[in-house]
């Protein structure tokens, strides 16, 4: 019984090793901009400001990703999609949307917001409108983005954006938009 219980013991540490040898490992989000993470406001216009930018202009990935908890979701609800969401990771955003809006131009603003906060967690949902250039009359595409958001150490990351287009049947509701 002894030899097969060490058979056993060795067995089991040669699979965590090589699992742990063999997971792939995250890249370390780099340190926040103390301006971008002080407060719900700043953290939600960082993120809004870090997307946005015309044609041909690279974006701040790097400060895109200082945004986020290690373990972050981005999520577009998406009819098409099986179980009718996408699951992305900051990095998946990056690699999946950003050439494309680095290509087209994007400007995402706020177009109003509601804060649920307690304590160290928030839930913001945050109407808002996309432009392809900054001075366009109007908008491409509106809806709403859900923010959890958490604070930690006195800065505040975003832990899950949860998103849906408008659609003439399900337009943003007039309350969450600023008068």
């Amino acid at each position: 019984m002894n030899k097969r219980l060490t058979m056993l013991q060795r067995g089991a540490a040669a699979a965590f090793i090589l699992f742990a040898f063999a997971a792939p490992a995250r890249a370390e989000a780099p340190a926040a901009n103390a301006a971008d993470v002080e407060s719900i406001d700043s953290i939600m216009n960082a993120v809004y400001d870090v997307i946005s930018g015309p044609a041909g202009e690279a974006r701040d990935w790097d400060r895109f990703r200082s945004l986020f908890i290690d373990g972050a979701r981005l999520i577009p609800r998406s009819a098409k999609a099986p179980g009718g969401a996408v699951v992305w990771s900051p990095q998946d955003y990056i690699d999946k949307a950003g050439a494309g809006l680095e290509q087209n131009g994007f400007f995402e603003s706020e177009i109003g917001r509601k804060v649920d906060q307690y304590g160290d967690i928030a839930q913001v949902f945050s109407a808002y409108e996309a432009k392809r250039k900054a001075d366009d009359a109007e908008p491409f595409m509106r809806g709403v983005n859900s923010f959890q958001l958490m604070k930690h150490e006195g800065s505040w990351r975003v832990v899950t954006i949860f998103w849906q287009a408008e659609t003439p049947d399900n337009p943003v509701p007039a309350a969450l938009l600023k008068e």
